[in-house]
C-alpha cells in the first residue's frame, strides 16, 4: 500500500509539471511570421546594333518640290558623318518593356552643271521607341508572344544648300519636324534550343495622330555565346508616311541588321 501511494504521488507530480507547462506556454504571445521573400524575376538587356539602312520615297522641304530619294547603304556609309543604335529590354515572364535609339547624320555635295555648280544635302534624323507588351496566354513551347503598345518618335532637319556657278549667292532651304506616333503591335521570342533563339517584332501606328501612318517589320536569329552574351543578325524595315507644312517624308528605310547583347 505504501508503494502504491508513492506511485500516486508521483504520477499527480508530472501531470501538474505538464498542466504548469502548458499553461505558461498559453501566456506566451504568439511567434512573430516570418518576412515575405520576394524574388525578383526581372531580367535586362542592352543591344548595341548596326543596321545597314538604305532609304527609298520622296523628301520635300518648304518651297522646294518633294524630291525621289533612292540611296543605297554604301552610300549612306560613305556620307555618314555619325550615329549611335541601341536598345534596352526588360522581361518579368509576363510584362515587358523596351526602347530603341537610332541616331544619325549624313551629308553630301554633289557638284552639278558644266560650269561647276554644286548642291549640299545635310540630313540629321532620329528615332526613339518605347513599347510596353504583355504576354499572350499561349501554350507553345518556347515560344513567348506578346501584344505591345507604345510611341514612336521621329525627329529631322534636312538641309538643302545650292551654290549655281554663274551667280554670285547661294540658295538654301532648311525644314525641321518632329513628331510622334502612337503604335500597336507584336513581340515574339522562339528559343529553337539552348544557344539559338529568334526574336521578331512588328507594329504599325501614326493613324494621323503625327504622321499618316508609319510601320516596322524586324525578324533577326541569335546565338547564345555565354549566359550574358549573345549575337544576332537579321532583317528591318521602317515606313512613314509624314506630311506637314510643305514638309514631306514618306520613305521606307530598310536593310540587314547586326546586334551584340549583354543580359543581366
Amino acid at each position: 500500500m505504501r508503494y502504491l501511494f508513492a506511485a500516486a504521488a508521483i504520477v499527480a507530480a508530472i501531470l501538474l509539471c505538464v498542466e504548469s507547462a502548458a499553461a505558461a506556454d498559453m501566456l506566451q504571445p504568439p511567434p512573430e511570421p516570418a518576412a515575405p521573400i520576394i524574388a525578383n524575376d526581372w531580367k535586362f538587356q542592352a543591344t548595341f546594333y548596326g543596321w545597314a539602312t538604305a532609304i527609298d520615297g520622296k523628301v520635300g522641304v518648304r518651297g522646294l518640290p518633294p524630291a525621289s530619294v533612292d540611296v543605297k547603304f554604301s552610300d549612306i556609309l560613305k556620307n555618314l558623318d555619325g550615329g549611335v543604335m541601341g536598345s534596352f529590354y526588360a522581361t518579368n515572364g509576363k510584362w515587358m518593356v523596351l526602347t530603341d535609339l537610332i541616331a544619325a547624320k549624313l551629308s553630301d555635295r554633289v557638284n552639278v552643271g558644266p560650269f561647276g555648280g554644286s548642291v549640299k544635302f545635310e540630313q540629321t534624323q532620329v528615332i526613339a521607341s518605347g513599347i510596353v507588351g504583355y504576354a499572350l496566354p499561349l501554350d507553345i513551347q518556347n515560344l513567348q508572344l506578346s501584344a505591345t503598345a507604345g510611341v514612336r518618335y521621329n525627329y529631322l532637319r534636312a538641309n538643302f544648300e545650292i551654290n549655281p556657278a554663274l551667280f554670285p549667292r547661294t540658295f538654301s532651304r532648311e525644314g525641321t519636324k518632329s513628331w510622334a506616333d502612337p503604335i500597336v503591335g507584336l513581340s515574339a521570342h522562339y528559343d529553337i534550343n539552348d544557344r539559338w533563339f529568334v526574336n521578331a517584332l512588328a507594329d504599325v501606328g501614326g493613324f494621323g495622330v503625327g504622321s499618316k501612318l508609319t510601320a516596322q517589320g524586324f525578324l533577326a536569329v541569335g546565338y547564345q555565346w555565354t549566359k550574358t552574351i549573345s549575337t544576332s543578325i537579321g532583317y528591318r524595315a521602317i515606313y512613314t508616311d509624314y506630311k506637314s507644312g510643305g514638309f514631306v517624308y514618306k520613305t521606307t528605310q530598310h536593310g540587314v541588321f547586326s546586334s551584340i547583347s549583354f543580359s543581366f
